[in-house]
């Protein structure tokens, strides 16, 4: 019976012992109760298992409570700042180039009006006549001698064939009248011998001296009439002459109804319509001679000394953006416009499709050619914020990306770089656009 009642009492401090597990100092404290030593060794016994489980338990919670702790701590090794990732293996092939050292021009930018250099009028040579055709548009290209126009020549024609019908009829007068003259020289032979014979006569006494006298009259007057006759055919043979200058003169105007162009270069302007009366100090056409135009550019006095002859000058238009010529300065104007304070600049430009008399042109003058850094302009990657960069070879085929100002245009496909770049700066050419900085590339030759 009494061991029943111990048995009992063991259990139920047992089942009151195991809620207790979150607690292990009371856990400690019932472990020492139990180690007293008792006359009952079977509870010594039962209580045992616990001992391991509790240990294991208070163990357990303290190396989460370290580990919690070692990771909450921060970590003091950590460097503050990373270095740009590079990639291992090239990521493709590439061209570079060099920055050299280049002329680089400095440039005036002025403004002006296309005009044409040499612009000449086509003025109708025949006068009062009806325009019948025109033969070319504004715009084109005419070569000098090409027919531009025609006149109505049927007036003309009926004029020429009059003064035709008015040579011959002097041709036939100048024919009469050399018969005429035939004759007279006939009449005066027979004149002269008469007289002859009557001297003879009369110097035998067998005539008398009056008789005498008026045959040497008839043979005077047989010489006078050679004389008229002579001068009737000069003047028909210049009547003739006159009618045949009127029919070249006529013939001359029927081919000046035939309108050309006085030199090659390009129609400008058509002032005329067919049906029009031509009017010799009325135009019909205009001609660009040779095509050749000139912007009349304005440039402050301020600047005029900076401006040389020959100078080049670059011509662009706002309007169109294929617009890109090269001129020269052909004159300066030695006035300066007192309201304006400006001075006109003639530049030489040449001839070209996209230019008409009239439009406005900006103009880049170069007024100075200085040292500077070049690189291709294909190098240069533009960026949202209106900022430049170019990709610059470094050591182990690494690129790294350079912010670049870039200046003026130079030509051949290079531009200047006022900032970010130095002499010999070995840059990406082809296949920068798809690079990132810290990228291995490949180098291959340049085409």
């Amino acid at each position: 019976m009494g061991d029943r009642v111990a048995e009992s009492i063991d259990i139920a401090e047992s089942q009151r012992a195991i809620p207790e597990m979150e607690q292990p100092k009371e856990f400690n404290k019932e472990v020492e109760v139990e180690l007293i030593p008792t006359t009952k060794p079977h509870r010594r016994n039962r209580r045992s298992w616990l001992i391991p489980m509790l240990l294991g338990t208070g163990i357990g919670i303290g190396l989460a409570g370290l580990g919690m702790t070692l990771i909450n701590r921060p970590d003091t090794a950590k460097p503050a700042a990373t270095a740009p990732k590079v990639n291992s293996s090239p990521i493709m092939t590439v061209t570079i180039a060099p920055a050299q050292l280049t002329p680089v021009a400095r440039t005036l930018n002025v403004t002006g009006t296309v005009n044409a250099r040499d612009l000449i009028p086509v003025l109708p040579q025949a006068t009062g006549l009806q325009i019948q055709q025109i033969l070319v548009d504004e715009g084109d290209f005419v070569k000098q001698g090409q027919t531009l126009a025609v006149l109505d020549k049927s007036v003309l024609q009926t004029q020429i064939a009059q003064a035709k019908a008015e040579v011959e009829s002097n041709r036939a007068v100048v024919q009469q009248r050399q018969a005429a003259l035939a004759q007279a020289r006939a009449t005066l032979t027979e004149a002269n011998s008469n007289l002859e014979r009557y001297r003879r006569l009369a110097e035998a006494g067998a005539i008398s001296r009056q008789e005498l006298e008026t045959r040497s009259t008839t043979a005077t007057t047989a010489r006078e009439a050679i004389s008229v006759a002579q001068a009737n055919i000069a003047s028909a043979e210049a009547d003739v002459r006159i009618s045949i200058a009127r029919v070249q003169q006529q013939q001359t105007q029927l081919n000046q109804t035939i309108v050309r162009a006085p030199a090659s270069g390009v129609i400008a302007e058509q002032t005329a319509q067919v049906g029009d009366v031509a009017n010799s100090t009325q135009k019909i056409f205009s001609i660009i001679q040779n095509g050749s135009l000139e912007l009349q550019a304005k440039v402050p006095a301020t600047n005029l000394a900076q401006v040389k002859l020959n100078s080049t000058a670059v011509i662009t238009s706002d309007a169109d953006s294929r617009l890109r010529l090269q001129g020269r300065v052909r004159e300066i104007a030695p006035l300066v416009n007192p309201q304006s304070r400006e001075a006109t600049v003639r530049i030489d430009m040449p001839a070209n499709s996209l230019l008409r008399p009239g439009m406005f042109a900006s103009a880049a003058i170069t007024i100075a050619n200085v040292p500077g850094i070049a690189i291709p302009a294909k190098a240069v990657l533009p960026q949202t914020n209106s900022s430049a960069i170019a990709f610059v070879l470094t050591e182990g085929d690494i690129v790294r990306s350079r912010n670049i100002e870039v200046g003026e245009v130079i030509g051949n496909g290079n531009v200047e770089i006022i900032n970010g770049l130095k002499i010999g700066d070995r840059v990406v050419v082809a296949g920068a656009g798809y690079l990132k900085d810290g990228d291995k590339v490949q180098v291959v030759a340049g085409k």
